[in-house]
């Protein structure tokens, strides 16, 4: 409801058997629907790269006789534009030559590499973070794949995982900070890599396990082969527990349901409340809410009813029409708000506009009071690793301190998991770029001061 924009989806499917996995790649794309929207392509190897894609979901991208391209193994690809273009310039897998990439991350230092290569006589065909890294591997390819990948996770500052065609061969590689997830699994027949285990689950394929920081992986004898080329500290994206991944899904090891469980727990403990119902704001809320209710003894009720088939609704500048969209995404039902003193349980805040109606929007269903709890803490800094937050004045938490967003959103008590909480609860190392400046990676750390500078500049 706050408008954040998912992650890209990625998958790579093999057959062990020689069968055609065009078919296995759209149902996973299906699985990963929520990490982009926009676009949606396939690429298959038979002899060459085949290559299918179109702009929409991937129910509109492909029609069905895209689905009968021939190849025994293959990469797809589901986009939100974190950076870049809605064009077919940009849709992935991008190929370049006889590389075939798709990829789920943020490339920080883009510009730079961009100017490099323009310097060098290349010129791109779009803006997408796959063109640049494609065109990387190709350079240092007649040195091997290896070399070429080690070539790569050193010159490419931060988060990245990519799946790829390369001389004939499925590849699937991670970078040196494990930032952006990749999960693989294996059945009879066919071997899948992923953005997450919901992709394998569709095609019956089960969880092994995931590819590490600075790892690459590839097929040999129908045997997933793994090799460290670049060694890193791992910060896995916190993000991706409170909000991006599916509650079903597996991502470097651990349930995103039973993380999303603890964190409502969590949130109880450090922000009790007296109130007489928990109201998960839908959907991502809604497994830590109800934990949230069960260390409170304070009963959840589905007290706000999502409309499932209202498209996007892009932003808003008048309150009027911000109020209008959220009517038209959430219901409230009377009966269990009214007259009662009412926790709204979310994963985040990034520009509270939306909140600030959706609060609104319960207090005019006739609640008492409103108190609400937020599983992440404060998002105060911009993200450069793939999560569309790209300035600190977006960010209410960077310019307003925890009263004054309290005050701003209109409830009687505003807490907050704090960042200890959330490391606790998670339990992996985790990057927390956007909420303390921890930035894992030298580039990052130049934007942020450069956008905070800048920003400052402009007022």
């Amino acid at each position: 409801m706050e408008e954040k924009r998912e992650e890209c989806g990625i998958v790579a499917i093999y057959s062990k058997k020689g069968k055609d996995v065009a078919p296995l790649i759209y149902n996973a794309l299906i699985a990963l629907q929520h990490r982009g929207q926009d676009a949606a392509g396939i690429a298959v190897f038979n002899k060459k790269i085949e290559l299918k894609k179109n702009l929409g979901l991937v129910s509109e991208a492909f029609k069905q006789d895209d689905l009968e391209i021939k190849g025994s193994f293959g990469i797809g690809h589901t986009r939100y534009p974190t950076s870049g273009l809605i064009t077919m310039a940009e849709v992935q897998p991008f190929v370049y030559e006889d590389i075939a990439i798709a990829h789920n991350g943020h490339v920080s230092n883009y510009n730079v590499i961009k100017k490099e290569l323009e310097d060098d006589g290349i010129k791109l065909k779009g803006t997408a973070d796959s063109e640049i890294i494609a065109i990387l591997l190709k350079k240092k390819m007649e040195i091997g794949l290896e070399a070429a990948l080690k070539y790569v996770m050193e010159k490419v500052d931060g988060a990245y995982s990519n799946v790829a065609i390369i001389n004939n061969e499925l590849v699937a590689f991670r970078d040196p900070h494990a930032i952006r997830q990749l999960v693989y699994g294996e059945s009879e027949d066919f071997i899948c890599f992923a953005s997450e285990s919901c992709a394998l689950d569709i095609n019956n394929i089960e969880y092994v396990g995931d590819v590490e920081a600075g790892e690459y992986a590839t097929i040999k004898n129908n045997k997933i082969v793994k090799k460290s080329v670049s060694s890193g500290v791992r910060r896995h994206c916190m993000f991706e527990y409170v909000y991006f991944a599916r509650p079903d899904s597996i991502i470097n090891k651990l349930s995103v349901l039973e993380v999303r469980k603890r964190l409502g727990e969590q949130l109880a403990k450090e922000h009790p409340v007296s109130a007489d119902v928990v109201v998960p704001i839908p959907d991502t809320a809604r497994s830590a809410a109800d934990a949230f209710s069960r260390i409170s003894s304070i009963q959840m009720e589905e007290g706000l009813i999502k409309n499932r088939y209202v498209g996007r609704t892009f932003i808003m500048p008048s309150p009027d029409k911000r109020a209008e969209a959220v009517r038209l995404k959430l219901n409230p039902v009377k009966s269990i708000i009214a007259n009662k003193r009412v926790v709204l349980i979310d994963d985040s805040i990034v520009r509270g506009t939306t909140l600030r109606e959706i609060v609104k929007l319960v207090r005019n269903a006739g609640a008492k009071e409103v108190h609400l709890r937020i599983t992440c803490p404060p998002i105060k800094a911009p993200c450069f690793y793939g999560v569309d937050m790209a300035t600190y004045k977006e960010l209410i938490a960077s310019n307003k301190g925890v009263e004054e967003i309290r005050r701003y959103l209109g409830v009687e008590t505003l807490g907050y998991l704090s960042i200890e909480g959330l490391k606790k609860v998670i339990g992996l190392p985790v990057c927390t770029g956007c909420l303390n400046e921890d930035y894992i990676t030298p580039y990052a750390k130049k934007l942020a001061k450069e956008k905070r500078d800048d920003e400052l500049k402009c007022g």
